[in-house]
């Protein structure tokens, strides 16, 4: 595993210990662990906000009333 991967591996790893109780999957690497905790979130759509400090392209914020 490379730095980057493990990196990666150790974030997805903190967070999991946050959100469950229970341990993390055996033998996954930090893309699939991250899979496993959002995949189950509901989809949400953005609406691109102009900014004067950042490029358009890089600034998203929720729509109102979607959560």
């Amino acid at each position: 595993m490379n730095g980057r991967d493990q990196k990666l591996y150790a974030e997805a790893i903190a967070l999991w210990r946050q959100l469950r109780r229970e341990p993390p999957p055996p033998g996954a690497d930090g893309r699939k662990v991250l899979d496993l905790l959002l995949g189950s979130l509901p989809q949400s759509r953005y609406e691109r906000l102009a900014t004067p400090h950042l490029r358009p392209a890089n600034v998203a914020f929720p729509k109102p009333g979607k959560a």
